[in-house]
């Protein structure tokens, strides 16, 4: 569609040496003046980018030059000229329409502008302020070119998604955002019903059982760009509202749902100009954390967890043996080329595997003519001989339990990829990481959790552990792995209200609750329901790391702080009494 309204006829960003010559009207923000002694150059920018606009007694009326030589940043301008070309000198290759200027005949301001709290402009290499001050100016902060840009990779992203899935035959539906509170591991944010005093609404973590209805429903193949809430401590990863894109399917099995997934996200990787390609590789729960000590591995660097237990030296350290003795196991990283390590950089992985729950590190560097240091006392010289590895490589081991073994070798892997030299093996590293665990222990409460949510079904070969071995069972879910980071999440769902129920009493849940919270779930997959598994990719994260941004901030226009408000609008807010009382609450010091 065209930029042209009735106050202009191109954007600014948008003109090219194909214009020269044409007559145009512009609008848009200043971006920078200068004046050089009675001729004025202005940038002049809009959603398209800058045009170098020019004032030249030779070609500007007396009253345009007066007010070009005294508009402030920031104001809203509408100018009328005529497109010339640069002098190949003086073009600025920063700029979008870098190849010619606009001689203008006239301006007008129509949006004056007080001084930026925070530049919009700014040199190349400048800091940017404080991010708390940004957030608040957020106005200011989203005309930045690289936001803007995010923004709109961001907009590309949901119609390419929305078209992918459209063309595989999927319907957009949408689901409640007034719903029944069903917690799935996060807190809900509740909403009191002014009509029905005393209950609440919750605000939906995501459309889990809505999604699953609509199989019930008969609709086939569902999907949604859905806006999902939780009440859950943040990071810069993380927002108390985001957006996942939702996909439910019936008559499927996981490798339907892994072909589909693959799909979108081929067809997102495109958009944003990165070509990858499908299938990715898999890799079990058990296999992820054994090689990597994460279910989500960086599978673009090496650095794999080896089980080193086995060379062991009968006469090695009492915490070595004590450790073997009780079940546990020695496990580390050969890394290669990492023989150089200075004493401060041992320090600095000791204290990354200590903080990770490990009690200490053991090292052990290979020379030229042999290994050294404190890990020939664990491991002996034929041990060591016996792991292979070069002649500059270093062996970094810790002892305990895999829940502790495994956190504290990715911690210390996660800084051995991060040092400077190590090139990853590719820029795109995808992978499935499926057979996750069913539930997982609760130290706390001493019952089983969910490992993700408990409509996931158990693997078919483990559906015998249920009552006596719920630990051991499998579960039929899946996750997207990109570079280390968790892209999404899915799995076939349980479609027999019976085994439902069981997982439901499993989780520590009473009939009647059971039947208070989930009754209408339990409804409806009695009313049959075909087999059916989906997928919720996180949307926000996969338009950071496509936009190369380090915080979902960045490709949010309106984001929360890491507390959870929102600074620009200043939410959350106080609310008066009168409009608590129509809510029939009242607030308690």
């Amino acid at each position: 569609m065209s930029a042209e309204t009735l106050m202009r006829s191109h954007r600014a960003g948008s003109l090219r040496t194909e214009h020269v010559g044409a007559t145009v009207r512009l609008g848009g923000w200043i971006h920078r003046v200068r004046d050089l002694g009675g001729v004025v150059f202005i940038d002049l920018r809009d959603r398209d980018g800058l045009v170098q606009l020019s004032f030249d007694p030779k070609w500007t009326p007396r009253e345009a030059l007066a007010v070009a030589g005294s508009v402030g940043q920031e104001t809203v301008v509408l100018v009328e000229g005529t497109v010339e070309l640069r002098p190949e000198a003086a073009r600025d290759a920063t700029m979008s329409s870098r190849d010619v200027e606009v001689r203008v005949s006239a301006i007008r301001v129509v949006g004056p502008a007080e001084v930026p709290a925070i530049p919009v402009s700014r040199k190349e290499g400048e800091e940017l302020p404080a991010e708390e001050l940004r957030l608040k100016n957020r106005i200011l902060d989203l005309r930045r070119p690289e936001l803007q840009r995010n923004i709109m990779l961001r907009h590309r992203l949901l119609q390419r998604s929305r078209r992918t899935l459209a063309d595989l035959d999927f319907l957009e539906i949408e689901t409640p955002i007034l719903t029944k509170p069903t917690p799935e591991g996060a807190r809900d944010y509740l909403v009191p019903s002014r009509v029905h005093p005393g209950e609440f609404y919750a605000l939906p973590q995501s459309p889990q059982i809505y999604k699953q209805l609509l199989m019930v429903a008969g609709y086939d193949r569902y999907f949604q760009i859905a806006r999902c809430f939780r009440d859950e401590d943040l990071r810069a990863d993380r927002q108390p509202e985001f957006t996942q894109i939702d996909i439910e399917a019936s008559f499927v099995g996981a490798e339907d749902v892994y072909r589909v997934v693959e799909q979108v996200l081929v067809a997102l990787w495109d958009e944003a100009g990165e070509p990858i390609v499908a299938p990715f590789p898999r890799l079990t729960w058990r296999e992820a954390t054994e090689r990597f000590g994460i279910d989500k591995p960086d599978l673009r660097f090496g650095f794999e967890i080896r089980d080193l237990s086995p060379f062991v030296r009968p006469d090695a350290a009492e915490f070595l043996r004590s450790a073997l003795a009780a079940g546990q196991r020695v496990r580390g990283i050969l890394a290669p080329g990492m023989a150089g390590l200075s004493r401060k950089d041992l320090d600095h992985l000791t204290a990354a595997a200590k903080g990770a729950g490990a009690g200490g590190l053991i090292w052990a560097r290979r020379s030229e003519s042999a290994w050294e240091g404190q890990g020939t006392k664990a491991f002996g010289l034929e041990g060591l001989a016996a792991l292979g590895g070069s002649a500059g490589d270093m062996l970094l081991a810790v002892a305990g339990a895999d829940g502790v073994t495994s956190p504290a070798l990715h911690a210390v892997r996660s800084d051995l990829v991060r040092r400077p030299g190590v090139q990853p093996s590719t820029p795109h590293a995808f992978c499935w990481v499926v057979d996750f665990p069913l539930f997982e222990h609760d130290a706390e409460s001493g019952q089983f959790v969910p490992a993700h949510h408990p409509f996931t079904a158990p693997h078919p070969e483990d559906v015998e552990f249920l009552e006596r071995d719920p630990g051991r069972c499998r579960a039929l879910h899946y996750d997207a792995v990109y570079n280390g980071n968790e892209l999404g999440s899915g799995s076939i769902r349980i479609t027999d209200p019976a085994v439902q129920r069981t997982i439901f009493r499993l989780l520590g849940i009473a009939p009647d609750e059971i039947r208070r919270r989930f009754g209408f779930l339990l409804d409806g997959l009695a009313a049959g329901a075909p087999p059916h598994g989906g997928f919720a990719l996180g949307f926000d994260r996969i338009t950071m790391l496509l936009a190369g941004a380090t915080s979902l901030r960045d490709v949010i226009a309106f984001p929360k702080t890491t507390a959870a408000r929102a600074l620009f609008e200043g939410a959350p807010t106080p609310v008066n009494a009168a409009d608590l009382r129509a809510l029939h609450l009242r607030v308690e010091d």
